[in-house]
């Protein structure tokens, strides 16, 4: 018998990311920059799973994740009613583009961005309209007549993999523009937390019905291999993306340490600290070397143009047993970028003196 699949399925590709997995043989040992993870791991109230939580494995998780919800209410300061938590951001990007696109429903996405919202959107038939641009705030005019009627327009901010931060005001023009045309701004606020100007998110105007808003503990927390993130959103929005997205989707060894990490109130404030002095220093270093040149960054890592191929770079620093993010698979860049997490002060000496040695 013939199998046959819907055409927008069979044309589905994964999108390539960072990450220790995504080169061929992977070993622990591997210093690894390409993932934008919290540089200081995860907070140490977490380790406390080991010891008291191990024994709730054999139990089915809380499908409603409803602990976590109650404590990231008072984190982000939203009523729980406005948020949905899931399985890492990208569940959630899938669960409201399956909500929200339909076939041909028109979507504006300033490239280059994350991959995933084209991804999710292509699966849903939504009609992509692309918007090139290495800093929206400069091209914001132009963006805003590029919105679509009765559409969805997605943002990320910071973006990824550039880091610029659009400033609140410029964001809030956005948003107005895209009301007034009957359009849903998606906004991906997963690095928010890590930049130095965390007020600049849009949480805070979540009541005005076309907003809805991603975050993560993956980055802020570095707790990627759990997977928890969470949307924001008006009540309506949130209730169907609890209908929608797949029972138990977050396990209960992951609502447990985002839980601990919340509760954890030094650890974000120590962590911006590191961020900040590390940040100083790599662009410094790096901008020193000659054939690279480092972009201005409101967050946890450093977009580079370099005259090296990405690929041909990636591959001499893993020889060294480095891994970066190889840009060329981001739609509006290509081989002559790459992208670095900021980590601990000694491991980016290390990465320095590796990209030193191969000068």
């Amino acid at each position: 018998m013939c199998v046959k699949f819907a055409k927008n399925i069979e044309r589905h590709v994964s999108v390539p990311h960072g990450g220790l997995y995504s080169v061929k043989s992977p070993n622990q040992t591997l210093v690894d920059f390409s993932s934008n993870v919290n540089p200081l791991g995860f907070p140490p109230s977490v380790k406390r799973l080991l010891k008291t939580g191990l024994q709730n494995i054999p139990v089915y998780p809380d499908h409603n994740s409803t602990k976590l919800r109650k404590h990231l209410s008072k984190h982000a300061k939203i009523p729980i009613g406005n948020l949905v938590i899931g399985n890492g951001a990208t569940e959630i990007i899938y669960n409201f583009c399956q909500a929200v696109i339909d076939k041909n429903t028109p979507v504006l996405i300033p490239v280059p961005t994350f991959g995933e919202y084209e991804a999710a959107v292509n699966l849903c038939g939504g009609k992509i309209e692309f918007f090139k641009t290495m800093d929206l705030s400069d091209d914001v005019s132009d963006f805003i007549k590029k919105i679509p009627k009765n559409g969805c327009v997605f943002v990320c901010n910071p973006n990824n993999p550039t880091g610029t931060l659009i400033p609140k005001n410029t964001m809030l023009k956005i948003l107005r523009a895209a009301k007034s045309r009957s359009t849903i701004l998606f906004v991906d606020e997963c690095f928010m937390e890590l930049t130095q100007s965390p007020k600049e998110s849009l949480i805070d105007h979540i009541i005005t019905g076309n907003l809805f808003i991603l975050q993560s503990l993956t980055k802020s927390f570095g707790l990627a291999g759990l997977r928890v993130g969470y949307g924001i959103g008006d009540k309506k929005m949130i209730s169907i993306l609890h209908n929608i997205k797949i029972p138990w989707n977050v396990g209960g060894l992951s609502q447990d340490a985002a839980v601990l990490a919340l509760s954890d109130k030094r650890f974000l404030p120590k962590t911006r600290k590191v961020i900040k002095k590390e940040h100083v220093f790599l662009t410094n270093s790096i901008s020193r070397l000659d054939g690279f040149f480092c972009f201005d960054s409101a967050t946890n890592f450093i977009l580079i143009k370099t005259k090296t191929k990405s690929k041909a770079l990636q591959k001499n620093l893993l020889k060294k047993n480095i891994l970066i993010r190889d840009c060329s698979t981001f739609r509006g860049l290509d081989d002559s970028y790459i992208r670095i997490a900021i980590k601990t002060h000694k491991e980016n000496t290390k990465l320095l003196a590796a990209l030193e040695e191969l000068r």
